[in-house]
């Protein structure tokens, strides 16, 4: 069973047709890279994934999504994002909480745990999760703030994890990032996926190919090629595909 799939999935903006009569399935634990140009949709495919597109009251989905076989429309929408988390472009921890309550707040307020020893034990799980607790394990409470930029993107992967996911979207999560961050990020990623299906929304063929299992290539909102990403790489089959990958369009 895939992880997920979408289903004459379209997605509009207003009368903007983003995301065209899209069919794809992501199988469980691997790394799955969505690649493509800039403004060809890859962000708002990832959003749809765990019903975040429903907060923009402009736009419209059409066809179904899957989680594990299950329409994603059938579930509470808080229950697709504690099973979908999702990590952003901008490193975003919360600024006026501690390292340890941007971690806890989700379990807090969603009642996973029972006691405080267990919340602390949840913290320091989805901290070595994330390869940060050797980091901030004597600075818990202080700001995040204080932390670099790859490691305030490590937090927010461990509060995502902490909420004990199935699937975790990534978009782009390096871009804001230096060399030895991008790094150790896509170096979490490959341990990540032993346990989780991670799918990650690049520009970059060169980190899709590092980091991916599975790579899809969109061009404007419509799905051009999906497949191993060593095939994609060496043997594309379309000519869009291999005009990408070679940057004479992107």
């Amino acid at each position: 069973m895939s992880a997920i799939e979408t289903i004459d999935l379209n997605i509009y903006y207003g009368s903007n047709h983003v995301i065209k009569n899209f069919n794809l399935e992501i199988p469980e634990n691997v790394v799955f890279a969505i690649m493509g140009p800039s403004g060809c949709g890859k962000s708002t495919l990832l959003r749809s994934f765990n019903r975040l597109l429903e907060l923009n009251e402009n736009a419209r989905v059409e066809g179904d999504i899957r989680l594990y076989g299950e329409s994603i429309y059938k579930m509470n929408p808080i229950e697709v994002r504690k099973r979908i988390g999702m990590v952003f472009q901008m490193p975003n921890p919360f600024p006026h909480m501690s390292i340890y309550d941007n971690v806890a707040l989700g379990v807090k307020m969603n009642k996973l745990v029972e006691s405080r020893e267990e919340l602390d034990e949840r913290v320091e799980w989805a901290l070595k999760k994330a390869a940060l607790w050797d980091e901030v394990k004597d600075r818990l409470d202080e700001n995040p703030s204080a932390l670099s930029g790859g490691q305030q993107q490590r937090l927010v992967i461990a509060r995502a994890l902490a909420m004990k996911p199935k699937v975790l979207l990534m978009d782009e999560p390096t871009a804001n990032l230096d060399p030895l961050a991008t790094e150790k990020i896509e170096d979490l990623i490959y341990e990540l996926k032993r346990e989780y299906t991670i799918v990650i929304v690049t520009h970059s063929p060169a980190q899709a190919a590092r980091v991916s299992d599975y790579v899809a290539f969109l061009y404007l909102g419509r799905l051009i090629e999906v497949g191993k990403t060593e095939d994609m790489f060496e043997r594309p089959e379309e000519e869009l595909t291999e005009n990408y990958l070679t940057g004479r369009i992107g």
